[in-house]
C-alpha cells in the first residue's frame, strides 16, 4: 500500500510550516550533492562520535533530520510529509506543530542511538520526525480516507489501516535488527528503531498538543 493523497476537505489553514520543512529538506539535500561526503560527515548524526563527545556533536541531532541519502529517500519522505503533515499542522497550529516535529525527530534519533551507540555510520533523514507526524495522524484522524496504490488501482482506505500496516512492518523489521552486532550496524541500512521511536513519541505527544488546542490555547 503506497499512499498518494488524503482528504483535506476539513483543513482550515494553509500548512506553511509543512511547506517550509519540505523546502528546507530539498535545499539541504542539494547542499549535500554539491559538497559531498565531507558535508555529510560534518552534519550527519554519527552515534560513535556522539558517544565519544556529546557536546561537540549535539547540533547534528537537529541537522541530520534535514538530510537524506538519495533522491528516492528524499522523495518518499517528502511525499509522506506532504500527505499527512498538513492535517496535523492544521490541528495543532503552526508554532506547536513545528515544536512537535522537532521533538519527534529528536526522540527518533535517540531511539535509534540506544541500539547502535557504537555505530560509525552517518544517520540522516526526516523519517523519524515524519513517523511522529504519522503517530499523531493515526490518533486524530483514524477514519480519514487515504488514497493508496494497490497494484495499478487507486483505493481509498481508512488511515488506521494504512498507517497501522506501516507501523506493524516497522515493528517486525525493528525486532529483527535488535540482535545486530556493532559490525552489522556499521553496514548501514534503514533505521527502523528511529521510525518506531518517532511514531511512539508522536502518538504520545499528540495527547498533549491536541489537549492544549482543545483547551483554547492557540499557536
Amino acid at each position: 500500500m503506497f499512499p498518494i493523497g488524503d482528504d483535506n476537505s476539513t483543513r482550515r489553514s494553509t500548512p506553511f510550516v509543512t511547506y517550509v520543512l519540505i523546502a528546507i529538506n530539498v535545499a539541504v539535500f542539494l547542499l549535500e550533492l554539491q559538497n559531498g561526503q565531507e558535508f555529510i560527515n560534518q552534519w550527519a548524526f554519527i552515534p560513535a562520535r556522539f558517544t565519544a563527545d556529546p557536546m561537540s556533536s549535539i547540533v547534528t541531532v537537529f541537522s541530520a533530520m534535514f538530510m537524506h541519502g538519495s533522491w528516492l529517500h528524499l522523495g518518499g519522505n517528502m511525499l509522506y510529509l506532504w500527505i499527512f503533515g498538513d492535517n496535523v499542522e492544521d490541528r495543532f497550529g503552526h508554532a506547536k506543530y513545528l515544536l512537535f516535529y522537532l521533538l519527534a525527530g529528536i526522540a527518533a534519533t535517540f531511539a535509534q542511538y540506544v541500539f547502535t551507540p557504537g555505530s560509525s555510520v552517518p544517520n540522516v533523514g526526516a523519517s523519524g520526525a515524519i513517523a511522529g507526524v504519522l503517530g499523531a495522524y493515526i490518533l486524530m484522524f483514524p477514519r480519514a480516507r487515504i488514497n493508496v496504490l494497490l497494484g495499478r488501482a487507486v483505493v481509498a482506505m481508512p488511515a488506521i489501516i494504512v498507517l497501522g500496516f506501516w507501523i506493524v512492518l516497522q515493528l517486525i523489521s525493528g525486532v529483527g535488527t535488535i540482535a545486530y552486532t556493532d559490525a552489522d550496524a556499521n553496514m548501514g541500512g534503514v533505521a527502523y528503531m528511529a521510525h518506531i521511536g518517532g511514531f511512539a513519541a508522536g502518538f504520545l505527544m499528540a495527547f498533549l498538543f491536541r489537549g492544549s488546542t482543545r483547551a483554547g490555547i492557540s499557536a
